[in-house]
């Protein structure tokens, strides 16, 4: 909707000539604004600002199957992106900030219970197996949670529940 601004011809000066200028510099910029200039709905598209950085995000975090030290860079990074790019971009950043900490809190849990499994003299069958199961859980838990962050990037769309334990799905599939 275009906006108009009309003057009486002793109202008119250089300021008001300005504030007409930049609403149709506004206009020109954000054509699909409602008449108090706020924005309809919020544009999910490739071209966000930020965007690019959560896409690096996810694949250093799949990195860190191979790397390990990819994850807090990653982490890293998503802190320090954190509120400056798009709403629904920074609930990527959200998501992945409480993957790595998910993570890191799980492993320090289970590297625990190794632990006290190893000072109670059970089997080292015990250990491995426990090992096994955690480590293969949690690459298959991370990769899932990159998975669906990805396809949701992919698809213009934020993460629904990007606190959940899981997969960040709520309502919404």
């Amino acid at each position: 909707m275009l906006r108009q601004l009309t003057w009486l011809p002793d109202q008119r000066n250089e300021a008001s000539d300005i504030r007409w200028l930049c609403c149709q510099m506004e206009y020109a910029m954000y054509p699909d604004t409602t008449t108090s200039g706020s924005p309809k709905e919020e544009v999910h598209d490739k071209s966000t600002p930020g965007r690019g950085f959560v896409v690096v995000i996810y694949a250093l975090y799949v990195g860190s199957i191979m790397v390990v030290v990819t994850a807090p860079i990653g982490a890293l990074v998503a802190h320090l992106r954190r509120g400056r790019g798009a709403g629904w971009l920074d609930t990527h950043l959200q998501f992945q900030i409480r993957t790595f900490w998910l993570g890191m809190a799980a492993g320090a849990a289970a590297l625990l219970l190794w632990r006290v499994s190893g000072q109670l003299g059970l089997s080292p069958v015990y250990a491995w197996t426990f090992g096994y199961l955690f480590f293969t859980l949690g690459i298959v838990w991370m990769i899932g949670r990159c998975a669906v962050g990805v396809h949701r990037l992919t698809s213009n769309r934020p993460i629904d529940a990007p606190k959940s334990w899981l997969f960040g799905l709520g309502k919404q599939v």
